[in-house]
């Protein structure tokens, strides 16, 4: 029997070697630094390549209307058109606006759902990024009451 140390070791080891011989998937590998790094919305969503956002009936953002606290704000976002190729759920007044980037695929449903640090009061978006470049929105206001994440 494998102990802890062996199985993390073998488990490094293919991972390895497949990265090595680019059989990781390639959303494995999607990861946006600049676009994570934005500092504002249109910034972000540049860094992704979509155009101007347009408020939408056909992107929804849930979350709570009042967060406790701010540490751990749920939010969900979600979109039923075709032809979306990310979902994001952006917080405006974080210090980095992008909280969440979801890829989207013909086989998933675009339904997410995650936490975020919240260190203020903000207006939270959910954007849905089409295939044309197109970037839909919709827009929830999050109050936070107590203890934010600080920064």
């Amino acid at each position: 029997m494998q102990n802890r140390r062996e199985t993390l070791k073998h488990s490094a080891m293919v991972a390895g070697l497949l990265a090595t011989t680019g059989l990781f998937p390639q959303y494995a590998r999607a990861f946006n630094k600049s676009a994570f790094e934005a500092k504002n919305l249109a910034d972000a969503l540049k860094a992704l390549g979509a155009g101007a956002p347009t408020e939408s009936k056909d992107v929804t953002i849930g979350g709570p209307d009042i967060a406790e606290n701010g540490a751990v704000v749920p939010l969900t976002a979600s979109t039923k058109l075709a032809g979306v190729k990310q979902l994001l759920i952006l917080v405006e007044k974080n210090p980095s606006v992008l909280i969440a980037a979801f890829n989207v695929t013909p086989a998933v449903q675009a339904n997410f759902a995650t936490r975020a640090k919240m260190g203020q009061s903000s207006d939270v978006y959910a954007v849905a990024i089409t295939n044309d470049g197109k970037a839909l929105f919709a827009k929830k206001e999050v109050k936070v009451t107590l203890g934010g994440c600080g920064g």
